[in-house]
């Protein structure tokens, strides 16, 4: 099949998207043709610094490619390492990036959204040599002596643990409506709340740490879905130190860390393994993904692979978020099911929410139908393309997959399908890393008690 002008072969498509175009495919014949040399850097907080070097065509008959590559290689940096400042050493591509990242250009969300997250205007700079690749990887959690909090907020509910001496003594689950309050003392209030809920089975509270889904930068929530009900004026006031402010204004002045929930994901799968180089994949309401690297350190990179191309289809499913198309949170989440159930000849209700209508297919999956198994073997499908995509990028040697999508009888068709596809069309990864679901040590472990272990 053609995609912007190219060529691509592939030869393991899903029965029920047959248009689906792995960006990694994509990539792969472009480059076999292009030949000028591009080189571009994506910079975000404490001058850390993403480099690429690269190729395009640079003929007036294949621009459109061009552009496409680009287009999506940019938007990969940007979502998988972060950043507000690009340097570039080609007119021509620099321009290119200068009409569609500004306002009322096409990555205009994109624009908007690194320039808030990082507090500085986004810019794309022209340069006669990019600077070269530079990140500051920290250390992140294991520490279990002493009496610990660990507070994981989620989307539905918010659990917290008290953990002494590595050992849960107390753990609790409640209920909130975090993304539809647009009040942040409510946010402030359950927060307290499960602090003290826990404090309270203990002597005294030596540390306190955080998961939560969003972007994190020292600790202050710079972005996050928990929060998007929130008018801007309270979440520059309320909310960017909401965490910082809970935990001094109950325990005052202790060790504290607050991360991503990705990340921490990826943590409790490093203390499940009790190894290191670990991706993990969260799939439920959307894709949320965390890294902790050969070191067993974070990378300082955003991670927020819900927003990384994933298919090169022109017609690829878009995500009413960020305008954008064929980007992951469309293709591992409930969103994937619901997308190609109707393809399977499953009629959803449209009154049903989104994990009412995932329920419905995994019901059905339970029951052996044939029409879910194939909703489960397409996203297999696209799994195992794009895990070959971001081993390309990471190098990780396991990857941990979890959520509400991989659960059941349709977890494991996913993961059968996924495994045969990257034996068949990259063999290569596919015996560079390990795929894994969480045991039962790592359930022991548990987001809130990893997060219990963040501060040092």
């Amino acid at each position: 099949m053609e995609r912007h002008g190219i060529s691509v072969e592939i030869k393991n498509i899903p029965v029920l998207d047959p248009e689906f175009t792995p960006i990694l495919r994509f990539n792969q014949a472009f480059l076999k043709t292009a030949s000028k040399p591009v080189s571009i850097a994506v910079e975000r907080a404490d001058s850390q610094m993403a480099t690429t070097h690269t190729f395009i065509h640079g003929t007036p008959e294949m621009a459109e490619a061009d552009r496409y590559y680009i287009d999506r290689l940019v938007k990969t940096e940007l979502w998988m390492k972060g950043g507000f400042r690009i340097y570039v050493d080609d007119k021509d591509v620099c321009d290119y990036l200068k009409s569609v990242y500004c306002k009322g250009g096409a990555r205009e969300f994109d624009w908007d959204y690194f320039a808030n997250v990082f507090e500085h205007p986004f810019e794309i700079i022209l340069t006669d040599k990019v600077p070269e690749s530079m990140d500051i990887s920290k250390p992140m959690g294991g520490h279990l002596e002493g009496c610990r909090i660990g507070f994981d907020a989620g989307g539905s509910d918010r659990k917290v643990s008290a953990v002494i001496d590595g050992e849960t003594v107390f753990s609790e689950e409640v209920v909130w409506f975090p993304k539809i309050t647009a009040d942040p003392d409510y946010h402030y209030d359950g927060i307290v709340s499960a602090l003290k809920s826990a404090a309270a089975h203990m002597p005294r509270v030596d540390a306190v740490g955080v998961s939560s889904a969003g972007v994190f930068i020292n600790n202050r929530t710079m972005a996050a879905s928990l929060f998007l009900s929130v008018p801007k004026e309270l979440y520059d006031a309320k909310v960017k130190d909401i965490y910082i402010r809970a935990i001094h204004d109950t325990f005052g002045d202790v060790p504290y860390a607050v991360y991503n929930d990705g990340d921490v994901s990826a943590l409790a799968g490093t203390m499940s393994l009790n190894d290191t180089n670990v991706l993990g994949i969260a799939m439920g309401t959307s894709e949320a993904v965390g890294y902790v690297n050969e070191e067993g350190c974070i990378t300082g990179w955003l991670n927020e692979l819900a927003f990384v191309p994933v298919d090169a289809n022109p017609d690829a499913m878009q995500d009413e978020w960020s305008g954008d198309i064929g980007c992951g949170v469309k293709y591992f989440c409930q969103d994937g099911v619901i997308k190609l159930a109707p393809r399977a000849g499953i009629e959803l209700d449209e009154s049903l929410s989104p994990a009412e209508k995932l329920k419905v297919v995994q019901k059905l999956m339970e029951e052996g139908d044939r029409r879910a198994a194939q909703v489960y073997e397409s996203i297999g499908v696209y799994l195992g393309h794009t895990l070959a995509y971001y081993y390309e990028k990471y190098g990780f040697r396991y990857v941990l997959l979890l959520g509400r999508v991989m659960s059941g009888k349709g977890g494991e068709a996913l993961l059968e399908t996924c495994q045969k596809v990257l034996n068949d069309e990259y063999p290569e990864a596919a015996a560079g890393f390990k795929l894994t679901l969480p045991d039962e040590k790592f359930r022991r472990v548990g987001q809130s008690m990893a997060a219990a272990s963040l501060p040092g």
